[in-house]
C-alpha cells in the first residue's frame, strides 16, 4: 500500500526488498526535498502507479518475485517519460547496456553513494519535467498546427489559418520572408492541402541555376537546341503535370526567363527551347523570395506585369524573433530529433541555456536555431545542454542589456530624439548592438564628443543611420514596418543595418 500524505512535494518511489537500505535511501530523498514512497517489490510499485504517478522511480534490480528488469519493462509500457534509476550490485557491462536499452534513465552501483544518487535524481526529475512540458506544448499546438510545422504563437496560428484559406483555391501565391523562415515548407503545405495534392510537387531554386540554363529547366529543350543538348528534355512545367510548381528565389530569374514565364501564366502553354511547338500545361504556381520583390520592380530588375501575375495572394512568414514562445518549443523539438539521431541520447536544455536562446534575435531564423540545437546536442558532455554548449554569439545574448531598459545616451547628436521606450513596450532585440556602440564615457558624453568637447557635425551617412535607429525604435524593431516607413526595400535596409553595425 502507498502511504497517503497531505504533501505536494514531488513523490519518488523507492523500490527495494532490503528494508534497511530502503529506509536509508528514503531519508536521503526526503532530505533532498522530495517525498519518499517506500515499496518492497516490483509488484507493489506497479500496483501503486495507478494511484499516484511519481516524478521518478529508484528501482532495485534484484528482488524476489518480479525483478527490476521486468518491472522496468512494465513501467515503460505505460509511462514512457517516467525516469527510472536502477540500483544494482551487478556492474557487468552487458547488464548495464541491457538496462539502458530497456529505457532506464541511469543506473547506480551498490553500495549507493548519497551525493551521486541525489544528483542523478534531480537531473532525472528535471528531464521528466521538461518532457512533460514539451508534451503539453505539443498537445496545445495539436489541432491548430499543420503537419510538419512546430509553433503555437499567434503569428503561427494566423499563418496556419491563411494556409488553409488559400489551399482551397487554385490562385498563384507569393510567399516572402527572411531566409530560414520555411518558405518551401509553407509551399508544400499549400500543395498537400489543395486539390492538387495527389499530383507532383516540384521545387526549383532559381538562384541555384545559371541564367543560361534557367529556360531549359523551366520549359525543357529539344535535342541540339544548344551545345551539350544531346537529347530532348522535359522541363518543370511538363513534369509537374497537374501538380504544383514552386519557384524559390523567383527574383533571380533572368529577363528572358521572366518574359517566357509571363507568357506561360497568361496562355498556359509552353515551347521547349529549340522548338516552336505549343504544349499545353496544367499547374499551380507558388513563388517565394527573401528579397523585396516590389523593390526589384522599382529598380527594374523584375517585370511589373509578371509581379502582378505572381502576387495574387501574398503570404508573409513571421521571423522567429516575432514568434513569441516558439523558441522553447522549437528548441526542445530539435534537440529531441538530434537525440534520436544520436542513438537515443536525448538531453534536456538547462534553464540558463534556454534563456540565452530566447534572448537571441535569430537572424537565420528557424534554420539557424535547428543548426544550433544539433550542434549543442552533439557537443554536450553533461546531463543537460548548458550555456557552455552554445555558440559564442548565443552566449553573448545573456550579457546584452534588456532592450526596453536601454536608452540613447545624453548628448548623442540626432536631428530629432525619439521618445524613450516604455518599460512595458515591445522588445527591440535588434537595437542591443546599437546601444552598446553608443555607450557614454564617464562624463556622460559619447566617446567621440568627449574627445573634442562638443558633438561634431553630422555627415550624410550619420543622419541616415540616425533615421534608421529612430525608425527601429518607433517600430519596436519590426524591420518590415521600418522598410515601409522609410520607403526603402528590405534588402537595402538589411544592407544599411549591417553597414552601420546596427544588426
Amino acid at each position: 500500500m502507498i502511504p497517503t500524505r497531505d504533501d505536494d512535494r514531488p513523490a519518488v518511489f523507492v523500490v527495494d526488498d532490503d528494508s534497511h537500505l530502503r529506509t536509508l535511501i528514503g531519508s536521503w530523498v526526503e532530505a533532498a526535498g522530495f517525498r519518499s514512497v517506500e515499496l518492497d517489490s516490483g509488484e507493489a510499485c506497479l500496483a501503486g502507479l495507478p494511484t499516484e504517478t511519481p516524478a521518478a522511480v529508484l528501482l532495485d534490480l534484484s528482488m524476489p518475485g518480479m525483478g527490476g528488469a521486468a518491472a522496468l519493462d512494465r513501467i515503460r509500457s505505460h509511462h514512457r517519460h517516467l525516469p527510472v534509476i536502477v540500483l544494482t550490485a551487478n556492474k557487468d557491462v552487458d547488464t548495464v547496456v541491457d538496462l539502458m536499452r530497456r529505457g532506464a534513465y541511469d543506473f547506480l552501483p551498490k553500495p549507493v553513494d548519497r551525493t551521486k544518487l541525489v544528483t542523478t535524481l534531480v537531473n532525472a526529475m528535471e528531464k521528466h519535467a521538461m518532457a512533460m512540458r514539451l508534451a503539453t506544448l505539443e498537445r496545445e499546438a495539436e489541432g491548430r498546427a499543420i503537419p510538419g510545422f512546430v509553433g503555437a504563437s499567434p503569428a503561427m496560428r494566423e499563418l496556419y489559418r491563411q494556409i488553409d484559406r488559400v489551399a482551397a483555391s487554385d490562385i498563384s501565391v507569393y510567399i516572402h520572408g527572411e531566409s530560414g523562415t520555411g518558405k518551401e515548407l509553407v509551399a508544400r503545405a499549400i500543395h498537400d492541402r489543395s486539390g492538387r495534392g495527389k499530383f507532383p510537387f516540384i521545387a526549383l531554386n532559381c538562384a541555384a541555376i545559371p541564367e543560361s540554363l534557367q529556360e531549359s529547366e523551366l520549359f525543357g529543350h529539344e535535342r541540339g537546341a544548344f551545345t551539350g543538348a544531346a537529347q530532348r528534355r522535359t522541363g518543370c512545367f511538363e513534369q509537374v503535370a497537374g501538380g504544383t510548381l514552386f519557384l524559390d528565389e523567383v527574383a533571380e530569374l533572368s529577363p528572358g526567363a521572366q518574359a517566357k514565364l509571363l507568357r506561360v501564366l497568361q496562355q498556359r502553354t509552353i515551347q521547349r527551347v529549340g522548338s516552336g511547338q505549343e504544349i499545353e500545361v496544367d499547374f499551380r504556381l507558388l513563388a517565394a523570395t527573401h528579397q523585396d520583390l516590389a523593390a526589384a520592380v522599382r529598380e527594374g530588375r523584375f517585370r511589373e506585369d509578371l509581379f502582378y501575375r505572381i502576387v495574387v495572394f501574398e503570404l508573409e512568414l513571421p521571423p522567429l524573433r516575432d514568434r513569441a514562445g516558439d523558441v522553447e518549443l522549437l528548441a526542445r523539438y530539435f534537440v529531441s530529433l538530434a537525440g534520436k539521431e544520436l542513438a537515443g541520447r536525448a538531453v534536456p536544455i538547462s534553464p540558463e541555456a534556454l534563456a540565452a536562446l530566447e534572448r537571441y534575435t535569430w537572424p537565420g531564423n528557424v534554420r539557424e536555431l535547428q543548426n544550433v540545437c544539433q550542434r549543442a546536442a552533439v557537443t554536450c558532455e553533461g546531463d543537460a545542454i548548458t550555456v557552455a554548449d552554445l555558440p559564442p554569439r548565443i552566449c553573448a545574448a545573456i550579457a546584452l542589456p534588456r532592450p526596453e531598459a536601454a536608452a540613447i545616451p545624453a548628448g548623442f547628436p540626432v536631428a530629432s530624439m525619439p521618445s524613450p521606450i516604455p518599460a512595458e513596450g515591445p522588445r527591440v532585440e535588434g537595437l542591443a548592438p546599437v546601444i552598446g556602440h553608443l555607450a557614454p564615457d564617464p562624463d556622460g558624453l559619447p566617446a567621440f564628443a568627449a574627445e573634442t568637447g562638443h558633438a561634431p557635425a553630422l555627415t550624410l551617412s550619420g543622419m541616415e543611420r540616425n533615421a534608421i535607429v529612430e525608425a527601429l525604435l518607433r517600430a519596436g524593431g519590426n524591420r518590415a514596418r521600418v522598410s515601409r516607413e522609410l520607403g526603402i526595400g528590405r534588402t537595402t535596409l538589411y544592407r544599411k543595418l549591417k553597414e552601420y553595425g546596427i544588426a
